[in-house]
């Protein structure tokens, strides 16, 4: 008897219960797992029909999977797959869209809520045993925020801040009215606003036409004591001027959780400016992405089986 199951690909990109695998296999789905993406493939590619993987096609040509027909991504970004190919395949693509939204947007205040509240200081008052004030502390309300990219994730980013009283302006391809910003402006005027903000967040995906979109240029033109934070892509801020800008500029801050290189190297100026923090891309962390992950895959899938139905006993003819 021929099996006439679709083979799903699942890759270490997710962390499975044994209870998610049966209901992925309820599906209609014969289920082929493996840990490293970079490793060999549990089957033939040219028998992959859907795929769950992060980095899979970094390592594995897409052009040997031949019937594959979706791909479920575990990242927000889609940088780590060939994008044009696939949509040349006309194979359905989905991220983890809304997935990291909440937790990214969350490390964003609480990055800037550490300048604003000179958390430094209090912890090394502690640390040494002082009872030590700090007359400086600031609040967000009514600041200046730009949000470069009014996604999913620059939604959730100008809902808390704007919780906060801050006034919050998007800068994206498109102008029209979106949901927790009080103004939106095309992404081409960036350059000559940049300066009317106290606080400049990225969350833009990179592509070409994002790749340095924080230039020096806009760098430069910076508001003086302005905080740069960028929880989105490395790539999309220009790393090497930053880190020049910041050396001559002390009034300026930075909150940096994504890099052009990852993880950054030691040599990087980044690490030792007085006036930049560093985390290992980890913004998106939070103890609520499995259950938002596997929900969202697992309704693409279903989606995606209940379409191609039709489809399966014509490929076992």
């Amino acid at each position: 008897m021929i099996d006439e199951r679709m083979n799903l690909l699942l890759t270490g990109a997710f962390v499975y219960t044994d209870g998610q695998i049966e209901k992925l296999a309820g599906l209609g789905y014969r289920i082929h797992f493996m840990q490293q993406e970079a490793d060999g493939l549990p089957l033939p590619a040219s028998e992959v029909d859907a795929v769950v993987c992060n980095g899979l096609f970094l390592h594995h040509d897409i052009e040997a999977f031949s019937r594959l027909r979706c791909i479920q991504l575990t990242s927000a970004g889609f940088d780590r797959v060939p994008r044009t190919r696939i949509e040349v395949r006309g194979i359905e693509l989905h991220n983890a869209k809304g997935v990291y939204s909440a937790p990214m947007a969350e490390w964003a205040l609480f990055r800037l809520l550490e300048r604003y509240k000179c958390a430094s200081h209090f912890r090394d008052a502690q640390n040494a045993g002082k009872w030590l004030k700090d007359r400086n502390l600031r609040e967000i309300a009514g600041t200046k925020i730009a949000v470069i990219g009014a996604g999913n994730v620059g939604q959730e980013v100008a809902k808390r801040f704007g919780a906060c009283g801050a006034e919050i302006t998007g800068f994206d391809i498109h102008t029209h009215a979106t949901p927790g910003f009080d103004a939106m402006r095309p992404i081409e005027t960036l350059e000559a606003a940049v300066g009317e903000f106290d606080t400049v967040v990225v969350t833009a995906p990179l592509t070409e036409g994002t790749y340095h979109l924080l230039s020096e240029r806009v760098l430069r033109n910076l508001k003086r004591g302005a905080t740069l934070i960028n929880i989105a892509r490395g790539a999309l801020v220009d790393e090497a001027a930053l880190g020049r800008i910041l050396a001559e500029r002390p009034d300026l801050h930075a909150a940096l959780d994504v890099f052009e290189n990852e993880p950054l190297p030691e040599e990087s100026s980044l690490w030792r400016l007085p006036n930049v923090v560093v985390s290992p891309h980890n913004s998106f962390v939070s103890n609520g992405n499995a259950t938002r992950m596997f929900t969202l895959l697992y309704e693409n899938l279903k989606n995606f089986i209940g379409k191609s139905h039709e489809e399966i006993p014509a490929r076992f003819a």
